[in-house]
Formats: structure tokens, C-alpha cells, sequence
């Protein structure tokens, strides 16, 4: 298991300004577990690792290009 002090987490709203989306479309992939995520009361945090994965391409299509 990773040491908890080096995993970075993001608010909604960082992870909506990184990803230029609304802070809507983050709930939505949280809830429909596209996005891992923790729940801090009433609040979410997303791991900065898991943005990492939900934005890179797969690794088959990695370098193919868009056709």
C-alpha cells in the first residue's frame, strides 16, 4: 500500500479546472465510478493518480495518432 503522505488530493473543483469540465460532469464520473474517489463528509478528493489515469491514452493507442 502507497504511504498516504505522498498521494496528492484534489478538490471537485481542481479536478473540474484541470479537466475543463463543470464541477457537474466530476460529481457524475465520481458517482458512476469512472473517477476514484474519497469521501471527506460531505465533500469529495480525488487522487491526483487517478486524474493521471482517467485522461492518458490507452497504451495500444498511444502514439497512433488521430485518424
Amino acid at each position: 500500500m502507497a504511504d498516504l503522505s505522498d498521494v496528492r488530493f484534489l478538490t471537485v473543483a481542481e479536478v473540474a479546472e484541470l479537466m475543463r469540465v463543470s464541477n457537474m460532469t466530476v460529481y457524475r464520473m465520481v458517482e458512476s465510478g469512472k473517477l476514484p474517489a474519497v469521501r471527506f463528509g460531505r465533500s469529495y478528493r480525488i487522487p491526483e493518480s487517478a486524474i493521471e489515469a482517467v485522461i492518458a491514452p490507452p497504451e495500444s493507442q498511444a502514439g497512433q495518432g488521430i485518424a
